[in-house]
């Protein structure tokens, strides 16, 4: 009960509130699009759980700077590879205290005890505590870093060895996203011990920029400023507050008010209006995401690539980009967008064609269409501002061709968990890409790998998946480049999704707001971010 009065209470302040009253405090409202399933970045792959998390509580050994696909030194403050590519020995930073909260006070600094942890329970999972907490890793598996970690090994108490069974180029690209977030060995071995695994992900601890204070679902949650953090002048705020707003017209009247100083995801529809307003600025950028129809090959008949290609060429692209994405967004050809190198220029979408459709469907021996559920995400994404008007134009086109969908939606959580089990049939989904590499998209969107995790398809297609797995043990970014256009054509010919658009990435905020950075990973991270 005190909490909920707590969440009340904070809300009406959140409702009383002026920009000018919260600039003084250094207090800063985001008004957010979702809540986060939990606060452990290993558990989930979207970007509402990791700006929650992962950019607010911790730091990883490599990160990315900000507002940038290239990394920097994170926890880790050098690193060595071998010459055989397979062995990165990182040197720790030295004095990274972990947050201190009511549920945990360390007793020690960060050290390489913490890193061999967090690579363990992503890898391991005979781990004590893995088999406590019962979790899975998602973005480990469908990247094959659970299998490809050969070993972690702490060399001192400031030096971690870490060996690869095979090359991966991407390797430090992919341990600077969030899910390889640095956890406290201290803190899990507290929590084992009293049984209390589970509390990792609802009481996180970590050495970043914010320490959480409270999480009322679908309300708020709320952060302080970290008076130790390590990385000096980066926090600049005493207080963080995620203002929960489903709606993206409140989030708007909220921003315009002054309730908030940053909203995510704006309407279309409602820019114009915001880039005139004297207290507002939106800065944009082009968007590394892309937006798409995934389906379930595992689910007949899309088993079948005839009927895959007649839904593809039945999807009226540009009057779903003129009417959701109202001009912010471009087409979109190839599962990855067009800013990604190793983007294969040559191919082209079939064109849209109502009667060679219905002659596919005829020769897969479905001359009278068929019944199909098609699922609509319930948030905006930056990849999809209006998903119910896509589902909706896309159940119109589909129709044409004799094809009856049915649009399914359920909370965000239970949408993305549901459709890792397979329940859809043809599912709205899309990509940020997390670290600038092909393998981003192709490996984690399509691979083999991936099939239980971001792999919605289901699809596990031999000669693809053969490419993309040479191609990531390559160190020459133009061998890899070769492998990764002739995957493309692959998936081009077998259709397990329809790219439909690339969105451009509009970020809304007051006057004040001083130091933010969009991410061209779809993020949102408040360090270094201040109020003038």
């Amino acid at each position: 009960m005190k909490q909920m009065k707590a969440g009340l209470a904070l809300a009406s302040v959140l409702a009383l509130a002026t920009g000018a009253s919260l600039a003084a405090g250094k207090t800063l409202i985001y008004c957010s699009e979702g809540s986060p399933a939990g606060f452990d970045p290993a558990r989930y792959t979207a970007g509402t759980d990791f700006d929650a998390s992962a950019e607010t509580v911790y730091n990883r050994l490599v990160e990315f700077v900000p507002g940038s696909t290239q990394i920097r030194p994170g926890l880790a403050d050098k690193w060595e590879v071998s010459a055989d590519g397979r062995t990165y020995t990182f040197s720790l930073h030295k004095g990274v205290k972990f947050h201190t909260t009511p549920y945990f006070k360390p007793t020690r600094d960060f050290n390489a005890d913490d890193v061999v942890f967090t690579f363990a329970r992503l890898t391991d999972k005979n781990l004590p505590f893995n088999k406590a907490s019962n979790a899975t890793y998602p973005y480990a598996s469908d990247m094959g870093m659970d299998s490809n970690i050969a070993k972690v090994e702490k060399v001192d108490p400031y030096t971690v060895k870490v060996t690869l069974n095979k090359v991966d180029a991407a390797f430090l690209q992919n341990i600077a996203m969030s899910f390889a977030s640095v956890m406290s060995a201290e803190y899990a071995d507290q929590l084992l011990k009293a049984g209390k695994a589970e509390q990792i992900n609802t009481q996180p601890i970590g050495t970043g920029p914010f320490i959480f204070q409270a999480y009322q679902k679908d309300s708020v949650i709320r952060y302080n400023g970290n008076p130790d953090y390590w990385r000096k002048g980066e926090v600049k705020l005493d207080k963080l507050i995620f203002a929960i707003t489903t709606d993206p017209s409140v989030r708007y009247q909220k921003l315009q008010k002054g309730e908030c100083q940053i909203m995510s995801y704006p309407r279309p529809a409602d820019l114009k209006a915001m880039q005139s307003n004297p207290a507002l600025k939106v800065p944009s950028q082009a968007g590394f995401n892309l937006g798409y129809v995934s389906y379930n090959v595992t689910h007949k008949p899309l088993d079948k690539v005839e009927v895959r290609q007649a839904l593809d060429m039945a999807i009226n692209k540009k009057a779903i980009i003129d009417a959701v994405y109202q001009g912010a967004g471009q087409l979109a050809t190839n599962p990855m967008p067009p800013t990604q190198w190793s983007y294969n220029k040559t191919l082209k979408d079939a064109p849209l064609d109502v009667a060679k459709a219905k002659a596919l469907l005829a020769k897969a021996g479905l001359p009278n269409g068929f019944e199909i559920t098609l699922w609509a995400m319930p948030v905006q994404r930056p990849y999809n501002p209006n998903a119910k008007l896509m589902a909706e134009m896309i159940q119109n086109d589909w129709a044409k061709i004799g094809v009856k969908a049915k649009i399914v939606t359920y909370e965000w959580g239970e949408y993305l968990k549901r459709a890792r089990a397979g329940e859809d049939d043809a599912m709205l989904i899309g990509w940020n890409g997390d670290n600038g590499d092909p393998d981003n998209w192709l490996g984690t969107l399509l691979g083999c790998e991936a099939v239980d995790g971001n792999n919605y398809a289901k699809w596990c297609q031999k000669d693809f998946n053969d490419l993309i797995v040479k191609a990531r043990s390559l160190p020459n970014q133009a061998e890899r480049t070769k492998l990764y256009e002739q995957a493309q054509v692959i998936f081009k010919r077998e259709v397990p999704f329809t790219p439909v658009a690339h969105s451009t990435v509009y970020q809304p905020m007051r006057k004040e707001v001083d130091g933010f950075k969009i991410s061209p990973f779809g993020l949102n991270s408040f360090y270094g971010v201040g109020l003038k």
